[in-house]
């Protein structure tokens, strides 16, 4: 009874008000509307603490139906000058697409002479069926061969004709080509002075500060990590190379390569003092200038006093 008499007072409450049942769901319908659009706004935006997804879909969507640009209609200049920035792997994936233009033997030529910065085969004339594409190919096969047995692949890259069976060839093929790996590299000059000789002497340390000609030195030639004959060998072959590089130099400082020798051993010396952590008390500018002076008496105070400044501000000689 009770519940009954409730309806009838809704209902009449409801048609004073101009509701009628279809208005009430209709309204009803336009809050749940309402409300899914504020919630997807609500959303987008708590999405917008960086990006806007919905923007980014949007955008990406209008990119994908414009396409990429064709390299094949803008000017050849353009085109090689935009491939010229891409690796060897990336140009073989866009020959894919632009065949006649990622083959392009100038591409490859550059790829080649950027990485492996002389070859013998560079100034001969190229064989029947020569390509540089192929070239590189058989370089970075030589090289990854070198990297494992430096004496295999120093024998590939003659058996390709890329080298010639000379030391002074394979000086400078290792003098141009950054791809060898160190260690091995190591070994092989170790085992092939020969080649060490005509590699030393493609150095020019002309007009450079002692301590800067020796990191040059071996970012080219590293340094064994123990002492032994090996370390004393290039040493001398250094000294002597720095004082036939700066001859006015040497007679002006009065220095020998017996000196300039004294000079490198310590130099390294003192790079291991300074910059290793199991050193505590390292040695003082004083310190060095007395200890390398004793050893080298002809050499100025001044000059040494500047050696050690030099490994002081720059650091190790041999890093």
């Amino acid at each position: 009874m009770g519940q009954g008499l409730w309806r009838v007072a809704r209902n009449q409450q409801l048609q004073h008000q101009g509701y009628s049942g279809q208005s009430y769901l209709t309204r009803d319908h336009g809050r749940r509307v309402a409300a899914n659009n504020v919630s997807n706004t609500n959303h987008r935006k708590q999405a917008q603490g960086g990006i806007d997804i919905y923007h980014l879909l949007k955008t990406r969507k209008s990119k994908e139906q414009e396409g990429f640009i064709n390299l094949e209609m803008l000017p050849p200049e353009l085109s090689f000058t935009i491939l010229s920035y891409l690796n060897a792997t990336d140009l073989c994936l866009a020959s894919c697409v632009w065949q006649d233009l990622a083959n392009d033997e100038l591409l490859w030529q550059g790829l080649c002479k950027s990485t492996w910065g002389h070859c013998s085969i560079y100034n001969k004339n190229p064989p029947l069926g020569f390509s540089f594409r192929k070239l590189y190919m058989q370089l970075d096969e030589g090289s990854l061969t070198f990297n494992a047995n430096p004496d295999e692949g120093v024998n590939y890259f003659m058996s390709k004709g890329i080298l010639d069976d000379s030391p002074k060839e394979i000086a400078k093929f290792i003098f141009c080509t950054r791809t060898l790996n160190w260690k091995k590299l190591r070994i092989y000059l170790d085992e092939r002075r020969d080649v060490l000789d005509d590699l030393v002497t493609l150095h020019n340390f002309r007009n450079q500060f002692l301590p800067n000609a020796l990191r040059e030195f071996f970012r080219h030639i590293h340094a064994p990590e123990e002492r032994g004959e090996y370390l004393e060998t290039l040493i001398t072959k250094f000294s002597h190379r720095f004082c036939a590089c700066n001859p006015d130099l040497m007679r002006e400082l009065g220095l020998s390569p017996d000196a300039v020798y004294v000079l490198c051993y310590s130099l390294i010396l003192l790079s291991i003092d300074l910059t290793s952590p199991h050193v505590k008390n390292k040695m003082s500018k004083r310190e060095f200038i007395r200890n390398t002076r004793r050893a080298a008496q002809n050499i100025s105070e001044d000059f040494v006093g500047h050696l050690y400044d030099n490994i002081y501000l720059i650091g190790h000689v041999a890093a």
